[in-house]
């Protein structure tokens, strides 16, 4: 069973019921030559988890590229970063749809059958991953369908190839539902204006739309009908009346208090910070709890807790909608307060502290070597076209950050995802020709929402104050959602928009929608929702909202560093050039690369060959290329050479006899050349003293150039003998190796 679609004149395929049939739901999506397989299976007895239980693993097979692992095992092993993210992605895409309170768990599987290095497959994983659970008798809400939109010249491209997306300001990829809503939104920008981006958005959605119809008539061939679940695990309306109305008695007055009023007198008070709200709501729960458990003996743990939730977040969601307050005491538009520095420490590269509110975060850029740029492993390289980056930023959150204990090192999922995005948001701004390696590394020490923008305004002000010239500063906010729905069809009936969310207003809201950019445009994106899917007319006025807001946090941001320092610090690295001659490079590199390593071992610098005659040396300090430079002096001082000419007449001094011949310097700091006996003369003589030649004789040689398999320079003074007439040149001192500045041209004159 298949379906044929057209997204732009290009032919996409679903189909189901031929692999892997003992799924619960399975489907197949294929591009050109490129197909992805997806499986849905959700156990019938629920997780004793309090969430839902989704996982998401998307996984690149070797096999599928053409490719054998190069790993010393040759098979796949961990996930790679670029797996995990699309496992992300896929994750936020279908989790919206999932009925409230299905705690069972549940697992998409995504695997590359075929990769023809044209068309990326993670798109397809989406579209299969909604086929496979929309065919499947597991409840979900579905079916979705999604599309990558690239800007090529001005011109919106629907799933444009590997070589269109190369060329591509945009690289968005948009999820959509039945009815145009949008449910989820990841893009990366080379600074493209807001309007271009929002266009892009409304070709993408639409689209979606023709994908969603292929999946409903698969599914209405196939007659699927939804398994009855057992249970739903959501909070019973009697308990939750009860917890609203929850009595509680002064110890200082002899009035009585209902918990909501409690809840909300807390959620009022703006002068409660992150801490001291969570203890008091806190204090009120345990409370509540108790009298829920002694009038509702029978009840479930969660039954409890999730009354009371329910509770604590209609209060907290009223009292936005209805009376446009906000816990902290500000308005729905306005930003938290915003302190920067930078220079935090002398011997760092580069630094700056952000801080938002209560979110805080401390940015440090790091230089390299080239050398030092990340691999993409081969199966990466051969989907998605990317061998390398000189440019990565690292986001780590510490326990401390949230007052909590926990696990220190590795990286889990969350982390990655915020990183990536802040790296696609500072990305676009850096200069490709930058002669380093830049590492940004974003690490939390207070945590109260929205750290990931944080991590994008920090970074940029740290490679400013790092010297990196980059073409404008970033800044990035995060916009919540809070909407009030129909009880009747679901549809929202009104909402409001909040900029630059606390951590609780993301907990209890309905949106995360984070936007970076310039002054001028938009380099990142990324929407996720707790909700079915959004209007997208939502999405416009959250954009619009967010524009006003990132100009405003620029502005601050202008009055700590309004621009990159014209030169890098002091103790920052450096990188110049050497140019080798050919004939040199057996004296430069040594013996089995001997004088590289014991130059790398010695002053801590990195040598890499531009090409044939020049080499690239970095150091991490002034006072290693400095150690550098003498280093390479010294094992290159007797071999300073001048140009010489072919086939000119040079006068030579011998400084040794041997057997085979005499050796010869043609200029003081030369490295001695063996002259062989045979051309010493035109008679066969078996000694240098048949011709008396002693030791400090001068002679009259020719040059010949050099041996083009060992780079031995080439001599006779045989050769004259002859009645042919030559030039005498004569010589001075002039260096060929040449370290920094201007790699000089070969030339045939002599001096």
């Amino acid at each position: 069973m298949s379906n044929r679609l057209f997204l732009s004149n290009r032919k996409m395929e679903l189909s189901s019921g031929k692999l892997a049939r003992f799924a619960d739901g399975s489907a197949v999506v294929q591009l050109g030559d490129t197909a992805v397989m997806v499986t849905a299976v959700s156990k019938t007895k629920p997780s004793a988890s309090q969430f839902m239980p989704l996982v998401v693993d998307y996984r690149q097979k070797a096999a599928a590229a053409g490719r054998i692992p190069t790993n010393y095992l040759r098979r796949e092993l961990a996930s790679t970063d670029k797996e995990i993210l699309t496992s992300r992605v896929i994750d936020r895409s279908i989790r919206p749809l999932f009925p409230a309170g299905y705690f069972y768990d549940t697992q998409i599987l995504c695997n590359l059958l075929a990769v023809d290095g044209v068309n990326d497959p993670d798109v397809l994983a989406i579209n299969g991953a909604s086929a496979a659970l929309a065919l499947s008798d597991i409840p979900w809400n579905g079916p979705i369908g999604a599309v990558r939109v690239g800007l090529v010249d001005g011109e919106t491209i629907i799933n444009p190839t590997r070589k269109q997306l190369s060329s591509s300001t945009l690289n968005l990829v948009v999820a959509g539902a039945p009815q145009n809503q949008v449910v989820m939104l990841e893009a990366t920008a080379e600074n493209i204006l807001q309007q271009d981006f929002c266009h892009a958005i409304k070709v993408g959605l639409k689209q979606t739309q023709h994908i969603i119809q292929g999946i409903q008539q698969l599914v209405k061939e196939r007659g699927v009908a939804k398994r009855t679940v057992q249970k739903l695990y959501v909070a019973p309306e009697e308990i939750v009346e009860c917890a609203n109305n929850c009595v509680f008695r002064s110890y200082f007055f002899s009035s009585q208090r209902l918990a909501s009023n409690k809840i909300y007198a807390v959620f009022t008070d703006s002068g409660h910070d992150k801490i001291s709200r969570d203890e008091a709501i806190n204090k009120i729960r345990l409370e509540t709890e108790e009298q829920l458990k002694e009038k509702f003996p029978e009840a479930e743990p969660y039954e409890i807790i999730e009354s009371f939730n329910v509770v604590s977040k209609d209060i907290f969601r009223n009292l936005v909608l209805n009376e446009y307050r906000r816990c902290d005491g500000r308005d729905l538009t306005s930003l938290r307060d915003i302190k920067c520095e930078v220079d935090m420490f002398k011997m760092l590269h580069g630094s700056a502290l952000f801080q938002r509110g209560q979110t805080q975060v401390l940015c440090t850029v790091t230089f390299d070597s080239i050398e030092s740029s990340v691999k993409s492993d081969v199966i990466s390289t051969a989907v998605s076209g990317i061998k390398d980056k000189n440019f990565m930023l690292h986001y780590e959150f510490p326990p401390y950050a949230t007052n909590e204990i926990g696990k220190v090192g590795g990286m889990n999922r969350r982390e990655l995802g915020h990183g990536a995005l802040a790296e696609r948001a500072l990305k676009p701004v850096i200069p490709q020709d930058f002669p380093f390696t830049i590492r940004v590394t974003s690490e939390v020490l207070e945590s109260n929402g929205s750290s990931s923008m944080a991590s994008a305004c920090g970074g940029s002000l740290a490679l400013m104050d790092a010297g990196v010239p980059v073409s404008s500063a970033v800044a990035g906010v995060a916009i919540g959602l809070i909407t009030k729905c129909s009880l009747e069809n679901g549809g929202i009936e009104d909402y409001r928009l909040l900029t630059d969310i606390l951590g609780i207003e993301d907990y209890y809201g309905d949106m995360d929608f984070k936007m970076a950019g310039t002054n001028k445009g938009i380099t990142a994106l990324q929407v996720d929702l707790k909700l079915p899917g959004i209007p997208i007319k939502i999405v416009m006025e959250a954009i619009q909202q967010a524009t006003a807001a990132k100009r405003e946090i620029l502005q601050i941001m202008n009055q700590t560093l309004a621009k990159p320092r014209p030169n890098r610090k002091e103790s920052g690295p450096v990188v110049e050039t050497i140019h080798v001659p050919l004939s040199k490079r057996l004296r430069f590199v040594g013996p089995g690369a001997y004088n590289l390593k014991k130059l790398q071992a010695q002053t801590g610098v990195t040598v890499s060959q531009l090409d044939e005659e020049t080499y690239s040396v970095f150091a991490p300090t002034p006072i290693a290329m400095h150690e550098a430079r003498e280093f390479i002096r010294d094992i290159c001082k007797d071999d300073q050479e001048v140009n010489l000419e072919f086939g000119a007449v040079y006068t030579a001094t011998i400084t040794e006899i041997r057997d085979s011949g005499v050796m010869v310097k043609l200029y003081p700091n030369m490295t001695p050349v063996l002259l062989h006996n045979s051309q010493l003369d035109q008679r066969k003589i078996k000694h240098p003293s048949a011709l008396g030649l002693e030791v400090g004789q001068e002679i009259q040689v020719k040059y010949f150039g050099r041996d083009p398999t060992d780079g031995r320079m080439r001599l006779s003074r045989k050769i004259l003998q002859s009645p042919a007439t030559a030039v005498l040149k004569t010589l001075t001192d002039k260096n060929s190796i040449v370290l920094g500045g201007t790699i000089p041209q070969s030339s045939t004159s002599s001096q």
